[in-house]
């Protein structure tokens, strides 16, 4: 294929295919948001093996994901789990969390998995409170204004040494120099952090370049 007909949507169908081809429970998740009109806002197929990869690379028994919608990410998620370990994911909409429980149940993983309804900042307040073990890896995937406070809350929730992991940190609100976004906020605490050691990982989706952020717990 000539260098000049080759475009993102290309690069990203040859990733997906060769390393994150879905199976039927990821193929029925998609066709059942769609159905249930939930927003297309879920991490491309690349990305869930990407934050496969990395939950398996830290050897992560305990996943926090703030942000469930319908449950694709989960899965790509707790397929890294080993069998006895746990996802604990918040959502704030029951309709969503009704639709997550039903793709989770397909895909075979509702043991591992456990979705709490509510909102996410009350949630994670009390799960502090309550004194809640600490995760290897937090993956935050919800209302982007939210960030700056799920940062501050995941922190102390997250072991030294585990991962927080952050979807579209490289949306177009975090390039304009003008504007006061959540993600750019976000961005730039988490830059400032003497806790952690992060770098934002483009990554590819139908639509165009996005950004995974990766922080490591120090």
């Amino acid at each position: 294929m000539p260098e000049q007909e080759v475009t993102l949507h290309d690069y990203d169908r040859y990733l997906t295919g060769l390393f994150a081809p879905e199976d039927e429970a990821l193929r029925a998740t998609r066709e059942e948001m769609a159905r249930e009109a939930i927003p297309r806002m879920f991490v491309s197929a690349s990305e869930g093996k990407l934050l496969q990869v990395l939950a398996r690379m830290i050897g992560a028994r305990r996943v926090l994901e703030i942000g469930t919608l319908g449950g694709y990410s989960t899965q790509w998620l707790a397929r890294a789990l080993p069998a006895d370990g746990k996802l604990i994911s918040l959502e704030i909409d029951e309709r969503h969390a009704a639709v997550a429980q039903r793709n989770l149940a397909r895909a075979g993983v509702t043991d591992q998995v456990e979705v709490r309804l509510g909102p996410a900042a009350v949630t994670l307040a009390a799960m502090r409170a309550a004194g809640e073990a600490p995760f290897d890896l937090v993956f935050i995937d919800a209302d982007k204004e939210g960030y700056p406070g799920y940062l501050e809350q995941a922190v102390p929730l997250t072991r030294d040494g585990g991962l927080i992991l952050a979807d579209n940190a490289l949306s177009h609100s975090a390039l304009d120099s003008t504007a006061d976004s959540g993600i750019a906020r976000f961005n730039a605490a988490v830059a400032a952090h003497p806790q952690l050691l992060a770098i934002i990982v483009p990554v590819l989706r139908g639509r165009g370049i996005d950004g995974l952020l990766v922080a490591v717990k120090q």
